[in-house]
């Protein structure tokens, strides 16, 4: 049975991962969620919560600015019932945990293809290129304390259906075992959802994004 809501410490450890991957301040304590600067022309912030409380409630009547994002850790149907119609619900999202081996049939890349790693102070990439240079498939792996989180995982259109994201997902979490770690977490699309499912991970809480895009 799917959870409702979050622990505070996964959330915290999860948002550290996200900001350190695109190179944001860390996330900020505010009541019993987080804030996080973003500065983005289409995110200026985004405040989290582990649950759907008096807190999110509070915020969400208190915010009129376009482009401040509240997310909750809470079914869409029960955001959309709480909140205000200037508030745009986006599509259902999944948080998902991973402790066992990957399952996967994709143990060789095609070779059409080649793979590239990249370690930045934050974080482990992996690409795949065709064999003009193109990108073809990316993923992201950041390490906060116990918990190896994945991020940024895609595909280019015109690769889909090849296994390529499966592959990535196991190089990277090749890389996370190598570092001793075997907890895995992401935030899933229900796109992604599949894939993920897939290689056997598992919905841990359903994830809710609320914004007000103009005024």
């Amino acid at each position: 049975m799917t959870k409702v809501g979050i622990s505070v410490k996964l959330m915290e450890q999860w948002l550290k991962a996200w900001s350190l991957s695109r190179k944001l301040p860390a996330p900020a304590r505010f009541k019993s969620g987080f804030r996080v600067d973003v500065g983005y022309d289409n995110q200026r912030a985004r405040y989290v919560f582990p649950e759907l409380n008096d807190d999110f409630l509070q915020l969400a009547e208190t915010i009129k600015e376009p482009w401040i994002y509240l997310k909750v850790c809470a079914p869409r149907e029960a955001v959309i019932n709480v909140i205000s119609n200037e508030w745009e619900v986006e599509p259902q999202r999944y948080m998902m945990t991973s402790g066992d081996p990957m399952k996967s049939r994709d143990t060789v890349l095609n070779q059409a293809y080649k793979l590239e790693y990249e370690t930045t102070d934050a974080s482990f990439i992996v690409r795949i290129h065709t064999g003009n240079g193109d990108l073809a498939a990316i993923g992201h792996l950041v390490i906060i304390e116990n918990l190896a989180v994945y991020d940024r995982i895609s595909t280019e259109p015109a690769h889909r259906r090849k296994g390529l994201g499966s592959f990535v997902m196991k190089e990277l979490e090749r890389i996370a075992v190598s570092n001793g770690i075997f907890n895995n977490f992401l935030a899933a699309t229900e796109e992604g959802k599949r894939l993920y499912e897939s290689l056997g991970w598992k919905v841990h809480c359903l994830y809710t994004s609320a914004v007000i895009r103009s005024l």
